[in-house]
């Protein structure tokens, strides 16, 4: 029998999806052997799509995630439109901004209240039967009732316009099939005041963590790595973009690589690892395993040159001034991607203002009639709340979906995941930096 020490965390809570983390020590109990994060299920989306009509994978694939189905929604058409030469009109691109920004926003909140707040608020080490969402809700239920309505704000948008909550079904190759009504509109705009209150104090609250944990964030987990994030070149500037930008991917030293969606296989390969059924991917330039990359908030800021909103990127400015005493750089500093979600959540606040006051919101005149299936091949990218989302289909003449492939989330980001967990882990076991680090005293005890 081995001597060796290994710690198995399977399922891994507060996780969108399936996966578990094996952590091997030599039997020094000090020395990390080796760090897994696996992905533990299968489900076999491309298949599934294959031998359907290409107009009905985005009512599939949708189901892939239950946090982001906007995003796999809209990504799935696009990649059609690509392939069958589509424009659609101005009215549903706006539509379109306005349903992306008001996932994010959700999502984003979600996660920061849900998944991340329970550590900070009440730390690390405190009893994980109290380090929940529930229980944040039951001690500070003021936070609590703010949240709720920050997600359900934004959860309300994407309902009205997608139709259903969860799932969407009004994206259609061509544009929207429902446009926003007055009413609506004027429901929504009628919540911006609370809203932004609620914004504020969100912002105020994660500087306080941030401020808190600063020696965390500055010294635990900095972990280099190349970076994917989705930008829109805009007078010379990479400008922050969720739903039509270019690929763009940074070095560990910050240079910028940009590639247009169609040729994201020159920019990204598959790595199939032993221990996971998910491929990892990697900057095919530099090869695997030196190229791994991260996706996801902390990728976006280091990708794009400003925020596409002016309080966003003041945020954006302030970020990176703490960290590098300066408007930019390259932060491979792993803490530092939820201060980069809250962010992007101020930006698509802002974005969703934008939208919602633009008059042609309300317009009719969102689906392109003239659509016409043909055999060709299109590419779809868009920006999950969790990263890089890409949809290669080809379609034959009678528009029957014959080849799909997914680059999702999960891909773009568990090679980095294992590569900073296993950094992490060294830094704790064989440096012992948990007893360098200084942790606050919890907020709520």
């Amino acid at each position: 029998m081995s001597p060796d020490k290994v710690y198995e965390v399977e399922p891994i809570t507060r996780l969108e999806g399936h996966g578990g983390l094996r952590l091997v020590l030599a039997e020094d109990g000090k020395t990390v052997k080796d760090v897994q994060f696996n992905i533990t299920s299968t489900r076999f989306f491309e298949k599934l799509c294959i031998g359907r009509y290409a107009e009905h994978v985005p009512r599939i694939t949708n189901r892939i995630c239950g946090i982001c189905p906007v995003p796999h929604h809209l990504a799935a058409i696009k990649s059609v439109e690509a392939a069958w030469n589509v424009e659609i009109p101005p009215a549903a691109y706006k539509l379109r901004q306005l349903f992306m920004n008001a996932k994010q926003y959700s999502s984003h909140l979600l996660h920061f209240f849900a998944l991340a707040a329970p550590d900070f608020i009440y730390g690390p080490f405190a009893d994980p039967a109290k380090r929940n969402v529930v229980q944040i809700i039951n001690d500070l239920p003021d936070v609590g009732a703010m949240a709720l309505k920050m997600m359900d704000f934004g959860q309300n948008i994407c309902a009205f316009i997608g139709g259903k909550s969860v799932a969407s079904i009004a994206g259609i190759v061509g544009g929207m099939s429902n446009p926003l009504t007055s009413e609506m509109r004027d429901s929504f705009i009628a919540q911006i005041p609370e809203q932004l209150e609620f914004v504020k104090a969100t912002v105020d609250l994660a500087k306080s963590v941030v401020t808190s944990y600063w020696d965390v964030v500055a010294n635990l987990a900095v972990t280099p790595t190349y970076y994917c994030g989705v930008a829109k070149q805009v007078n010379g500037k990479l400008v922050h973009e969720i739903y039509d930008g270019d690929i763009v991917f940074v070095s560990p030293e910050g240079k910028k690589t940009v590639y247009k969606p169609a040729d994201y296989l020159e920019a990204i390969g598959e790595h199939i690892p032993k221990h996971s059924f998910a491929t990892h991917t990697y900057y095919r330039p530099a090869g695997y395993p030196d190229g791994i990359y991260r996706t996801n908030t902390l990728a976006m800021l280091n990708a794009c040159d400003e925020m596409a909103t002016p309080l966003a990127e003041a945020a954006r400015k302030e970020m990176y001034q703490a960290i590098f005493k300066q408007d930019s750089g390259v932060s491979h500093h792993t803490f530092a991607y939820h201060w980069a979600r809250i962010i992007e959540m101020v930006e698509s606040f802002e974005l969703i203002i934008k939208y919602l006051k633009d008059p042609e919101i309300l317009s009719t005149d969102i689906k392109t009639l003239d659509v016409k299936p043909i055999a060709g091949r299109g590419v779809g990218m868009v920006e999950a709340p969790r990263g890089n989302l890409i949809y290669d289909m080809t379609t034959d003449v009678e528009g029957i979906c014959r080849k799909l492939n997914l680059l999702v989330a999960t891909n773009h980001n568990i090679a980095g995941i294992e590569k900073s967990v296993k950094h992490a882990a060294k830094q704790i076991f064989e440096e012992g930096v948990l007893s360098k680090v200084k942790l606050p005293d919890p907020m709520v005890k």
